[in-house]
């Protein structure tokens, strides 16, 4: 989650002179020819279309990524490790990377005018059967664990694998940031500076919060291509999902013992972003049919620094499942 550290040096623009649009314009379709769509735009109706990476053959297995993120995030070290045995679909959230926002046909589709984990699920799982997947395995890192779980509550699947999942409630709030950037002004304002002063070193270290206390791998940054992350759209769209997510958390977390499904989770025991006291720990004692995988000394981005785990859990909950 990028939108801390990068903060400070948006009210700075802000003080000083100020968000230039068409400059914010122009970045915006450089960041676009850049860093483009790496899959295909799948319709899902009214106009809006998801972005979908696919690749390998095999049983299906959908990858959702969390906060700040896109499909790339996936494509760095996991999906190919899959791709042998498995037909991988990494898709871009509502909102995020290529995806575009869900709109007034999904029912109760915004709370403060951001898609609740169940209406990106029910958007996501409409271009994944749109593939042909009809009961895929579902993987959520972050954010994408709450919208793994509301998936796997909801809409078909043969099994979860959640990855440093935001799946229970928490105490407290996630800091003014997000609610500034949440709302109507903040979000026409604040984002636009945001994407005018961000530079290479505020976005460098605010990655290296996200991965701590593991260092960010050679070449992640540039791979995932952050400047998608700091499109305005995006940076509104990505606040306003963070800071509405906790009631919609508190919902689904008391539906969590009737999910018959198996979910392998996979967590950190040094991430401090979604502490696993708070989440993985509750989550998997809450679960029927759970089994809780803890990495010593990992932090928030196990799929990256200990793709390994990760990988391995995904085969469990395939063989759990019966897919393999």
């Amino acid at each position: 989650m990028t939108v801390r550290a990068l903060l400070g040096a948006a009210l700075l623009a802000l003080a000083g002179c100020g968000a230039d649009d068409r400059g914010t314009t122009r970045r915006a379709a450089g960041t676009d020819a850049a860093y483009p769509p790496i899959g295909r735009l799948v319709d899902v109706g009214d106009g809006r279309q998801v972005h979908a990476y696919v690749t390998g053959s095999g049983p299906d297995v959908v990858l959702i990524h969390g906060a700040s993120g896109n499909v790339r995030d996936w494509t760095f070290r996991v999906a190919d490790r899959l791709s042998d045995r498995y037909r991988v679909i990494a898709l871009d959230r509502p909102g995020l990377g290529y995806t575009d926002r869900a709109g007034p046909s999904y029912e109760g589709a915004f709370t403060a005018r951001a898609e609740s984990p169940a209406v990106q699920a029910e958007m996501l799982s409409q271009a994944a059967r749109a593939l042909g997947a009809e009961r895929p395995l579902v993987v959520g890192h972050s954010y994408g664990g709450a919208v793994a779980m509301a998936w796997g509550l909801d809409r078909p699947a043969a099994g979860l694998v959640v990855v440093s999942g935001a799946t229970m409630p928490w105490p407290g709030g996630l800091g003014p940031q997000y609610a500034v950037l949440g709302s109507s002004v903040g979000g026409a304002v604040l984002a636009p500076a945001i994407s005018a002063v961000a530079g290479r070193g505020i976005v460098d270290r605010a990655v290296q919060v996200i991965f701590a206390p593991q260092p960010v791998p050679e070449g992640y940054v540039d791979h995932l291509g952050v400047a998608l992350t700091l499109r305005p759209p995006t940076l509104r769209a990505n606040a306003r999902q963070i800071n509405t997510l906790r009631p919609h958390v508190v919902e689904m977390s008391r539906r969590y013992p009737t999910l018959d499904l198996p979910v392998e989770i996979v967590h950190g025991d040094a991430d401090e972003i979604v502490p696993p006291d708070i989440h993985a720990r509750p989550l998997a004692e809450v679960l029927p049919d759970a089994r809780l995988t803890m990495l010593p000394g990992i932090g928030h981005m196990p799929h990256q620094v200990a793709p390994d785990a990760v990988v391995a859990a995904i085969d469990r909950a395939a063989r759990r499942a019966g897919l393999r």
